[in-house]
Order: structure tokens, then sequence, then C-alpha cells
């Protein structure tokens, strides 16, 4: 029994991997090339975090080398912010596998990392939030005006624009806009007449 315990924090690794990769990626995001990513990343992190512990190198050596992995993985790609996330946290479940001194604190690190990701990337949160690039074909040089143009057009609110150019010559705008949409069930003023054109 007691030969098993050392290969306890793998197997925690394993199974948090598995959760965080099927459980809470693939359903909420349906991205199937960043699954073979997650699980090969985290499966060589664990692999490497425990040569390490066992050996006379430096673990910020080996910390070290995985942060030039990673810049190197992610400028090979474009990931989204979420996909950024779920990526760091495969490399996290499998540092704490391979270097958690005891069973214990590998369940319970692995349980904060999962508990993180699924509450942060849950459907429900700040789900009428929005945030997109637009092209717009008018050159907006005041600020009020190109955010009054942007509810119109996108029929919410908007938090926050910002011009990353305006073009003069093609009369063209382009501007990162972050919005809150009406919420779903709250019927148009149109559709709202239409029922009572229906009943009457």
């Amino acid at each position: 029994m007691n030969a098993a315990v050392p290969y306890l924090p793998y197997l925690i690794d394993l199974v948090a991997i598995l959760v965080l990769t099927f459980a809470l990626y693939v359903p909420r995001h349906r991205r199937r090339d960043l699954v073979v990513a997650f699980l090969g990343v985290n499966a060589g992190v664990l692999a490497v975090a425990t040569v390490l512990a066992q050996s006379t190198v430096a673990v910020g050596l080996g910390l070290g080398l995985f942060g030039v992995l990673s810049i190197i993985r992610l400028r090979s790609t474009e990931l989204g912010q979420q996909e950024v996330a779920y990526y760091f946290s495969a490399l996290a479940l499998g540092l704490v596998g391979g270097l958690a001194p005891n069973p214990g604190m590998a369940a319970g690190l692995s349980a904060l990392v999962l508990g993180v990701v699924a509450v942060g990337d849950h459907p429900r949160l700040l789900r009428r939030h929005r945030a997109q690039l637009m092209v717009l074909d008018t050159a907006f040089t005041r600020h009020d005006a190109l955010v009054a143009h942007l509810e119109g057009l996108l029929g919410a609110r908007v938090h926050r624009a910002d011009v990353v150019k305006v073009d003069q010559v093609l009369q063209t705008t382009l501007v990162e806009v972050r919005y809150e949409v009406p919420p779903v069930d709250a019927p148009s003023a149109a559709v709202a007449r239409d029922r009572l054109g229906v009943a009457a």
C-alpha cells in the first residue's frame, strides 16, 4: 500500500487534467486541436517536474525552461485568453503533480485550479457582455459620436470603445468595443406592439 503512495499525485494529476479537458473545456469551447495540446503539455510537464524533483538540478532552472517553452507554444498559434488560461492551468496541474510533497497538497491545489477555471469560465458569468473588433465605414474623430453610433448599431450598451485606427482617406474606423447586450427575455417595443395588435 505504501509503495503506491508516491504515485498517487500522478493519479491525481491524471484525473485533474481529464476533468479540465473533457468536463470543462470541450463542452464549453469544442476546439478539438487543443485537446491534445492540454494533455501533452500536462504529461510533459509532469514528467520533467518529477525528474527535476528527484535530481540535483535546480527547480528554478526547470521552471525557466517551462517559461521558454510556453512562450514558443503561445507564439506558434493564435489563442484566445480563455485558451491561454486553460493552457497554463494544464501546465500548473503538471507542476503540482510532479513537485507536490504529498498527495494531500497535490489534491488540494489541483482542486483549487479546477475550481477557479470552472467558475471563471462559467457560461452564466457575465453572459451578456461581449467584446469584438469592428471596422466602421465612417472616420469617427469624436468619441461620443462613435459610442452613439456603436450603441445604435449593436442595440446594446457600450461600456468601452478603444479606437485602434482612423483612416481619413478610406473613411473607416477600426475600434475594439466592449458592450452589454440587453436580456434576451425582454421583448422589444416592436414585438410588444405586434402582440398588442394580435390581441386586439
